[in-house]
């Protein structure tokens, strides 16, 4: 079975990766704020199922995939980075808005704020490059149970990911309004997550890591 260090490895990295801005925060945020926390837990509920559909993927081999035609995987990893790029840009740019400044937005039924939650968690570069690359990694064939190894890692990630989103979701009118009193604090919101965001883009462009075969 998994080990316990390869449990705590995927926790702290999945914390890491939740807590570092990216399109499922930038949604939820702005659906939370915009339409509020009903909004926001039904396009989190898209987002985990985005999180499900890799996680059934990876167990799948889609791993497999990806290491023997690597030529997919980096352009998947390259058009990740670009798009959070421009993620980046959109928030830093003159005249741009923070995330959690409200803003008109369609109301959406429950419908599409679910399937726009699971296509931005699906087109997320970020949560491919935990399934697809470093999951595997912590993955011992020597244990036995490859896919229950996989699975309990994945789960973990899930775990962590749902917990940190629906604080967020749930949180998030608070800390529009406590940013809406202070444009200093929100113009600093806006540059740290513009860096966060430009920083991971370069970090998964420059990472030389392929996909991995657990199997």
């Amino acid at each position: 079975m998994v080990s316990v260090s390869a449990v705590v490895s995927i926790a702290v990295i999945a914390l890491g990766m939740v807590l570092t801005p990216g399109p499922n925060m930038i949604y939820l945020i702005s659906r939370s704020v915009t339409q509020g926390r009903g909004a926001g837990l039904v396009s989190l509920a898209g987002v985990v199922t985005g999180f499900l559909v890799y996680l059934v993927a990876t167990a799948a081999g889609i791993a497999t995939v990806f290491a023997v035609v690597p030529a997919v995987y980096t352009a998947i990893k390259f058009a990740g980075a670009a798009y959070l790029l421009w993620l980046a840009w959109k928030t830093v740019r003159p005249g741009a808005r923070s995330a959690f400044a409200p803003g008109v937005l369609p109301v959406d039924p429950p419908r599409r704020l679910f399937s726009m939650g699971l296509v931005t968690s699906l087109l997320n570069p970020k949560i491919a490059i935990l399934y697809v690359s470093l999951l595997p990694q912590f993955v011992d064939p020597e244990r036995g149970g490859v896919a229950a190894q996989g699975l309990v890692l994945g789960l973990t990630q899930i775990v962590i990911a749902l917990s940190i989103n629906g604080m967020i979701v749930l949180s998030a009118g608070s800390i529009a309004a406590f940013l809406g009193r202070r444009p200093l604090w929100t113009r600093v919101q806006r540059y740290l997550m513009g860096a966060a965001l430009a920083g991971f883009a370069l970090r998964i462009a420059t990472d030389r890591s392929r996909a991995v075969i657990t199997a």
